[in-house]
C-alpha cells in the first residue's frame, strides 16, 4: 500500500517555528499580529496573510518573503516528532508499504526537515508545491503520487490533521485518514469526508495495518 502523510501536525508538531515565523513576518511590516494564529497552520501563507493586509498583493508577497526568511534561518529547527511516530513509521515501512510525504510546505522548507528526522529515510518521497503557489495543491500532489508509484486509488491512502488533507484525498477517490493530534477538529475532518480518525499514532498503525 501506499502511505501519504502530511508533514506538520501529522509526522511533526511544528507550532513553535511557524508561529515564530508569522510574527516575525508581521513585524518585519509594523503591523500586528493575531493573536490567535494557531489555524494559520496548514492553509497557504498567501491565503492567510491576504485579509490581514488588506489583500494587497505586494505586501503579502513581502510578508510571505520575511517569513520564509526566518524559517530559512531558524524555524525549519523549531518542531518535533510527536510521540510513537517513529515507531508507527518503522511498523509500515517494516511490513513493506511505500512511504511518501505530501505537504503544503515548499520542498525547500520540508527536505531539510525530514532529512533531519531520525525516520525521514523511511519516505521514498517527498511533494511540495511550488512556492510561488497560493494554492495547497493537496489533490495535484497527491494525483503526482499516485504516478509516480504507479499505484491505484484503492491501493492509497492520505494520512493527515487539516481539510486540505482529506479533500486532496476524497477527490483522487483516496481513503483519507485524518489526525486527531494536530492542529485540525475532528468535525473539520469528518466534514471533509475522512475514512476514519486515528486517536493516536498506535491506532493509526492498526488502521492501515486493516
Amino acid at each position: 500500500m501506499l502511505c501519504l502523510f502530511d508533514l506538520d501536525g501529522t509526522l511533526i508538531d511544528s507550532e513553535r517555528g511557524i508561529l515564530a515565523c508569522i510574527r516575525y513576518a508581521f513585524g518585519k511590516l509594523g503591523v500586528p499580529a493575531p493573536a490567535e494564529l494557531r489555524h494559520w497552520i496548514g492553509p497557504p501563507l498567501r491565503h492567510s496573510f491576504a485579509p490581514w493586509l488588506d489583500h494587497d498583493a505586494a505586501r503579502v508577497e513581502a510578508a510571505v518573503g520575511h517569513y520564509h526568511e526566518r524559517f530559512e534561518a531558524l524555524g525549519w529547527r523549531e518542531h518535533a516528532a510527536y510521540p510513537d511516530i517513529e515507531a508507527m513509521v518503522g511498523r509500515l515501512a517494516g511490513a513493506g508499504h511505500a512511504l511518501a510525504v505530501v505537504t503544503s510546505k515548499p520542498e525547500r522548507h520540508a527536505r531539510p526537515i525530514l532529512e533531519h528526522l531520525p525516520f525521514g529515510h523511511a519516505f521514498q518521497r517527498l511533494y511540495g508545491p511550488d512556492p510561488a503557489s497560493p494554492h495547497s495543491e493537496k489533490a495535484s500532489m497527491i494525483a503526482a503520487a499516485l504516478a509516480d508509484f504507479g499505484a491505484a486509488p484503492e491501493q492509497a491512502v492520505m494520512v493527515g490533521d487539516r481539510h486540505f488533507d482529506i479533500e486532496g484525498a476524497v477527490s483522487n477517490r483516496v481513503r483519507g485518514i485524518g489526525v486527531l493530534w494536530g492542529f485540525g477538529s475532528r468535525e473539520e475532518l469528518v466534514r471533509a469526508g475522512a475514512h476514519a480518525l486515528a486517536r493516536d499514532p498506535a491506532h493509526l498503525a492498526e488502521l492501515l495495518a486493516a
